[in-house]
């Protein structure tokens, strides 16, 4: 019997050259194209028959469904043509959130993206001459103004730029390293990201690992007792996703950068996140910037264009001119290099630390918030949402954020949380109705709660949180 009824069922359903034929789907056919309407038609028929054969689909259900065919097919058509990368509200008080794409962009580096995009450029173009240029003068020569106390008198500091700082650690190995070893302590073999090592990436450039000391103590005799024929570089790994505490010993940059002159050995130090300001003033400890290596006597530093910085994805080289040019001069720099949008958000980003304008950078600006203003707004909200709901309870905790993206693992910064629940819904299915709402709310969940953290809302978004709060309500 059950065989009999799914068979009427399925007689039930239009063919798809019959629902094509419908006035409702001719209208969508002119908005969307044939195509389109046609392939999101096979999908919403095909979904009916795997429901109407896994029992799923009766009679009366179905007649509902095909009432409402039209609408399916033009639900379909929107998620099938709608952008899969999408602007989120980042509450989660993660500055740098790697998987919320980082580095929010200055207003600037975006005005020049769109400026650059949109017409021609002087990308490899030498105006004055007339003749082919070079795509990294255009960032240079602002990495110069910013780092030219940290040359000595007859040092001349240059900087190059590829895709990422695994990229700029695999071309600096290869370049000055590639047939030879190169000396790191145990304790640095880090793992970034996506489970990349730094072994692996050393091992892709051709250089062959030589590690000393062990994982919490390595001394600079571990160094110099590896040093031999063989030895291209002396390689110094920032810890900066996680920290080694206690019983712990790792040479300093002086000592390094004497071991290397002493043997006539470049030093290189990748500082995986890397800032071009102090940030002890903004109450981080423990985070280098790439001055300071610079000025301790570091031949290259490697970082990051869009953490600390604040700047687009992006791998930084700087360092001394001659070992600069080296890699330059590499074919894997043509295989890893970046394309003008990159040229124009990095030159906008850097423009902004020449003027010392360091509010415009949005990532900075994050950093530098007070508690006092966060709960300023956290209260704003909750008062609009208790005006005008009973059903999402909010108060006001305090709590910190972090600048995450490797950068910086032990320093919090003080904020204060806006504290949800909701009566019908436990926090993970308030959360989850928080990232179906447009655009998406990405928040924490603790002990129950959800909480969200304005220092990484940009201002003009609350009110976004606050419209999606009362729908969810």
């Amino acid at each position: 019997m059950k065989t009999v009824v799914k068979s009427e069922l399925f007689r039930e359903l239009p063919s798809v050259d019959e629902l094509m034929r419908t006035p409702a789907i001719s209208t969508l056919i002119e908005s969307y194209g044939a195509v389109a309407v046609t392939d999101a038609a096979r999908y919403v028929l095909a979904h009916l028959r795997e429901e109407i054969a896994s029992g799923l689909l009766h009679a009366p259900a179905l007649r509902i469904a095909l009432e409402g065919l039209p609408q399916s097919v033009e639900s379909q058509l929107r998620k099938s043509l709608s952008y899969s990368l999408r602007p989120v509200i980042n509450a989660t008080g993660v500055i740098l959130h790697t998987n919320l794409g980082r580095a929010p962009l200055a207003q600037a580096a975006l005005d020049r993206i769109r400026e650059t995009a949109e017409q021609y450029s002087n990308l490899e173009f030498n105006l004055e001459s007339g003749e082919r240029g070079q795509r990294d003068i255009h960032v240079d020569r602002l990495f110069q103004k910013l780092l030219a106390e940290t040359a000595g008198p007859s040092t001349t500091v240059s900087t190059i730029v590829v895709n990422n700082n695994a990229a700029a650690v695999l071309l600096a190995l290869n370049s000055l390293a590639e047939g030879g070893e190169v000396v790191v302590s145990r304790g640095e073999l880090v793992e970034i990201g996506g489970s990349f090592r730094i072994p692996d990436v050393m091992a892709k450039s051709g250089a062959t690992l030589r590690e000393v000391g062990t994982t919490n103590r390595t001394r600079i005799v571990d160094y110099e007792n590896a040093i031999n024929e063989r030895t291209r570089l002396l390689l110094r790994v920032h810890r900066s996703n996680f920290e080694i505490t206690g019983f712990t010993e790792q040479p300093s940059i002086p000592e390094l950068v004497s071991l290397a002159r002493r043997r006539s050995l470049p030093l290189m130090e990748d500082l995986g996140s890397g800032a071009l300001v102090d940030l002890q003033n903004l109450g981080l400890r423990g985070e280098p910037s790439v001055l300071d290596s610079l000025r301790a006597g570091v031949d290259v530093v490697t970082y990051s264009g869009d953490k600390l910085l604040g700047g687009p994805q992006a791998g930084l080289l700087s360092g001394r001119a001659d070992l600069i040019a080296r890699m330059r001069s590499n074919s894997l720099f043509r295989a890893l290099r970046v394309d003008k949008l990159t040229y124009a958000a990095l030159e906008a980003t850097l423009l902004a630390y020449v003027k010392r304008d360091f509010a415009a950078i949005p990532t900075l600006r994050m950093m530098s918030l007070q508690q006092t203003e966060i709960g300023v707004r956290a209260e704003a909200l909750a008062e609009s949402l208790r005006s005008s709901t009973q059903t999402v309870k909010a108060e006001i905790v305090d709590g910190e954020s972090v600048v995450g993206g490797g950068a910086a693992p032990s320093s919090m910064l003080p904020t204060r949380l806006l504290a949800l629940t909701c009566d019908s819904l436990s926090a993970d299915e308030f959360s989850s109705r928080l990232r179906a709402s447009d655009p998406p709310i990405i928040a924490r969940v603790e002990e129950g709660r959800v909480l969200i953290d304005l220092r990484t809302v940009f201002s003009d978004q609350d009110q976004l949180i606050l419209d999606a709060l009362r729908r969810i309500a």
